[in-house]
C-alpha cells in the first residue's frame, strides 16, 4: 500500500496549477489538483485574461465598424448597433470552451480534480471539502485576488463600484466610467468600455501610467490613450466613494496632499493591483511564514523551506503573469520528478492588450543604464517607428515604435520594448532571442518576412548599430 494517496497534490487550478498538475502526470506521478471553483482555469480563464480579451476584440470590431475604419477599406456599413448581450455571450462561450478544455486535459492525463477549498493539516496532509488526502509533495498555486481600496467598497452585483470581475460582466455601457489605477488591467478594461461608448477617466496615484514599464513607452502610451479620448488625472488619489441612487461620487485629492475635488460617475472600476491568495491555507500548520509583501519565499527550484511543499505563480515573488506561472508550473513538476526545471525570470515578457498593444521584455532603458553604469559600461538604443513599417502603414496601424536596448560593449540585447497593433505577438521573437543571448546584430541579420510588423524589430536592431534602412 502506498505511503501517500498522491505523489503530487497541487492546490489551485489556475495557469500555474493546472499546468503543474498536467506536467507532473505526464512525468508518471500520481497527481491530484484541488480547486474550489466550479470550473478549472483559475482567475485567468474564468474572470481574467481570457474573458477580457474577448471583450477587447469585440469592442475593437465594433469601433472599426461604427467609426469608419472599415469604410476606408471599402466595407460599407450603416446603422451599426451594439448588441451587448451577444458580446457577453461570445465571451462566455470562449470561457466555456477553454475551461472545458482544461477539464478534458485532466481526464486525458489522469489528473484527479478534488473540488473544494484546500487547507494544510500538516506538510503532507491536506483537507479538501471535508475530506483528508495525503501527498508526498504539495504545490501551492493559489494565485491572487484584487487589492481592495480603503474607502471604496466594491459591490459587483450592483454594477456601480466594481473590480475587474464586475467590469467584465456589466449589462450596460456606462455613461461615465472612472478607472482607479492606471496599470494594465485598468487600461485594458477602460479601453473596452470607451470603445463601446463610455466616457472614461483614469485616476492614477503616480505621475505616469503603467508603472514598471519603459519610461518612453509609458509617455507614448499616455499620449495615444488621450488621443483616443481617455481622460487622465495623474498624481491623484481616491479617498472616498459615496453611492447615491445610480451614481457614485468620488473624493479625489492630489497624491502629494492638497484640496479635495469631487468626481461623479455611474460606474467605478477599482484596479489598483492584486495580492497573493494565502489566507485560509493553514500555512501556520506547517510553519510557513510570509514575507513583507504577503508572498511565499522559495528557492530557485520553487521549494519552500518546508520539505515537500512547493509554491509557484502569484503567491511567490515576481510579476503576476499567467505565462510566468505556467513556466513555473512545468519547472516545479520537473523538479519534483527529479529532473531539472528552470525558469529564466530575466526574460518574462509583459503585454498590455490595448489598441495598439504595448509589450516589453527584459530591462527598461532606465534599468539598463543603471545596471551597465554599475559595471562601468554604457548602453546603445535603437528605435524604429511603426509609421515607417510597410505593413503597419498599409493597415493604417502606424502608432507606436520598437525599441531595442543593448550593452554597448558586448552588443547583447538587454531589453526590447514596443507599441504596435500586434506587439503581444511580436515580443515573442525578442524573448526567444534574449533567451539565447542574442546580440542586436543577431536580430538585425536574421531575415524577416516582408511585409510584416515584425520587420520593425529587425530595423530597431539595425538602429542600435546606426544603420536602419527605412528611416
Amino acid at each position: 500500500m502506498a505511503e501517500y494517496d498522491y505523489d503530487v497534490l497541487v492546490i489551485g487550478a489556475g495557469p500555474g496549477g493546472y499546468v503543474a498538475a498536467i506536467r507532473a502526470a505526464q512525468l508518471g506521478l500520481r497527481t491530484a489538483c484541488a480547486e474550489s471553483r466550479e470550473t478549472l482555469g483559475g482567475t485567468c480563464l474564468n474572470v481574467g485574461c481570457i474573458p477580457s480579451k474577448a471583450l477587447l476584440h469585440g469592442s475593437e470590431l465594433f469601433e472599426e465598424a461604427a467609426h469608419g475604419t472599415l469604410a476606408k477599406f471599402g466595407v460599407k456599413t450603416s446603422g451599426v448597433e451594439l448588441d451587448l448581450p451577444a458580446l457577453q455571450g461570445e465571451k462566455a462561450n470562449a470561457v466555456k470552451d477553454l475551461t472545458g478544455g482544461v477539464a478534458f486535459l485532466f481526464k486525458k492525463n489522469k489528473v484527479d480534480w478534488l473540488q473544494g477549498h484546500a487547507a494544510f493539516r500538516d506538510a503532507h496532509t491536506v483537507a479538501v471539502a471535508g475530506k483528508t488526502v495525503t501527498a508526498k509533495n504539495v504545490v501551492i498555486a493559489t494565485g491572487s485576488s484584487v487589492t481592495p481600496l480603503p474607502g471604496v467598497e466594491v459591490d459587483n452585483a450592483k454594477g456601480l463600484i466594481v473590480d475587474s470581475t464586475g467590469a467584465l460582466a456589466l449589462d450596460r455601457v456606462p455613461e461615465h466610467m472612472v478607472v482607479i489605477g492606471g496599470g494594465v488591467i485598468g487600461l485594458e478594461l477602460g479601453s473596452v468600455w470607451r470603445r463601446l461608448g463610455a466616457k472614461v477617466t483614469v485616476v492614477e496615484f503616480l505621475d505616469q501610467l503603467l508603472p514598471g514599464m519603459d519610461g518612453e513607452v509609458r509617455k507614448e502610451a499616455g499620449k495615444l490613450f488621450k488621443k483616443q479620448g481617455m481622460e487622465f488625472k495623474l498624481s491623484t488619489k481616491v479617498t472616498k466613494a459615496v453611492v447615491k441612487g445610480k451614481k457614485v461620487t468620488l473624493t479625489l485629492e492630489p497624491a502629494a496632499g492638497g484640496a479635495a475635488e469631487m468626481l461623479e460617475a455611474d460606474c467605478v472600476l477599482v484596479s489598483i493591483g492584486r495580492r497573493p491568495n494565502t489566507e485560509g491555507l493553514g500555512l501556520d500548520q506547517i510553519g510557513l511564514e510570509l514575507n513583507k509583501r504577503g508572498q511565499i519565499e522559495t528557492g530557485h527550484d520553487f521549494a519552500t523551506k518546508v520539505p515537500g511543499v512547493w509554491a509557484i505563480g502569484d503567491v511567490i515573488p515576481g510579476p503576476m503573469l499567467a505565462h510566468k506561472a505556467e513556466d513555473e508550473g512545468i519547472a516545479v513538476a520537473e523538479n519534483i520528478a527529479g529532473q531539472i526545471g528552470v525558469v529564466n525570470h530575466d526574460v518574462i515578457p509583459s503585454v498590455v492588450y490595448t489598441m495598439p498593444e504595448i509589450a516589453g521584455v527584459g530591462l527598461t532603458e532606465e534599468q539598463a543604464k543603471e545596471a551597465m553604469a554599475a559595471k562601468g559600461r554604457e548602453v546603445k538604443v535603437g528605435k524604429f517607428p511603426m509609421l515607417a513599417n510597410s505593413r503597419a502603414k498599409t493597415n493604417r496601424e502606424t502608432d507606436g515604435f520598437v525599441k531595442v536596448i543593448a550593452d554597448a560593449q558586448t552588443d547583447r540585447v538587454l531589453g526590447v520594448w514596443m507599441i504596435a497593433s500586434v506587439a503581444g505577438t511580436m515580443i515573442a521573437q525578442a524573448a526567444q532571442a534574449m533567451e539565447f543571448g542574442a546580440t542586436s546584430e543577431d536580430i538585425a541579420y536574421t531575415c524577416h518576412a516582408h511585409p510584416t510588423h515584425s520587420e520593425a524589430v529587425k530595423e530597431a536592431a539595425m538602429a542600435v548599430r546606426g544603420k536602419p534602412i527605412h528611416m
